[in-house]
């Protein structure tokens, strides 16, 4: 079994990651709100984890009913 040599490249840039969030936490300015139902709970309260460390804000969720309302909190 021969060891494959491994060129190293530099100078080649990284493509840009692109987000698209189904929610829109990049409108948000603090105190704003968005509902979704009940049912999409764990990929909201997921989405909200992710845009949070992305974004540099908080989010917060409260279930009302049907719906699981989300806040911007910072």
């Amino acid at each position: 079994m021969a060891i494959q040599e491994i060129e190293l490249e530099r100078g080649i840039e990284m493509p840009t990651v692109r987000v698209v969030y189904s929610y829109p936490y990049e409108e948000m300015d603090v105190g704003d709100s968005f509902t979704v139902p009940v049912s999409a709970r764990q990929k909201v309260l997921n989405a909200n984890y992710r845009a949070a460390k992305r974004l540099g804000c908080g989010f917060t969720a409260k279930t009302e009913g049907e719906f699981i309302r989300v806040w911007r909190t910072r």
